[in-house]
């Protein structure tokens, strides 16, 4: 299936949810992309192994070496399809929901602890490597469970900032849920921190508080105790 009609068929299925994929892959803190984005990952691939390939030869390597000789098309194919795929609509997961009416207790918040984040920092474009932890309230639907990591990883999957990072995570949860009340808590380490620099080891923490979360303070020494034990 092309790039486009997997696109189509995301639109297709978030319109049966009434959910628009714009809104909710860009949220309203966008990313720094241009159009250059939607140009086929095929077209990528092929232009940073050139790119790269020149890079490699600056830095003195020996491009015909067996060790090295596959490297700018492994790097390239790494960037496009891993590290990098959730530039493009069509890596948003699909979603599943469950209606919160035949669920008891949903005033309740729904908490989820401990979910991988493997970003990469777009100053240095070192990884950027953690946890987050997410809570919301339920509003008339409860998301699947696996849902709330791929929306996280998906958003990890890009050049980012930890704070853009954050935001993004907590604003598509709160369209994508129909809820004011979401919580994310994220704790990176930052190897352009550690590996270069003052070569130090350190976690950055940044939060995101949204609708009634934001102004309940014992919510938030709740929330943060069920992650720090």
């Amino acid at each position: 299936m092309s790039e486009k009609a997997i696109i189509e068929e995301i639109k297709s299925y978030l319109k049966e949810k009434n959910l628009n994929i714009e809104k909710a892959t860009t949220t309203s803190y966008p990313s720094p992309f241009t159009e250059k984005v939607q140009e086929s990952n095929r077209k990528k691939i092929r232009l940073i192994e050139k790119h790269f390939r020149a890079i490699l030869e600056i830095l003195g390597l020996d491009l015909e070496n067996d060790s090295v000789a596959k490297s700018p098309i492994r790097i390239s194919k790494m960037f496009v399809d891993e590290l990098f795929s959730g530039m493009t609509p069509e890596a948003f997961p699909k979603l599943t929901f469950i209606n919160a009416d035949s669920i008891t207790n949903t005033d309740s918040p729904i908490f989820t602890k401990n979910i991988s984040v493997n970003s990469i920092c777009e100053h240095h474009f070192l990884p950027m490597i953690g946890k987050a932890h997410i809570a919301y309230m339920p509003n008339q639907k409860i998301i699947g469970l696996s849902k709330l990591n791929r929306i996280v990883h998906y958003f990890a999957r890009r050049p980012q900032l930890q704070e853009r990072l954050t935001m993004q995570i907590a604003d598509c949860l709160s369209y994508v849920l129909g809820t004011n009340d979401v919580a994310v808590y994220l704790d990176l380490q930052h190897y352009c921190v550690k590996l270069r620099g003052v070569e130090d080891i350190s976690n950055t923490i940044t939060s995101a508080y949204l609708g009634s979360f934001k102004k309940d303070f014992s919510f938030q020494e709740s929330f943060e105790r069920k992650f720090s034990r």
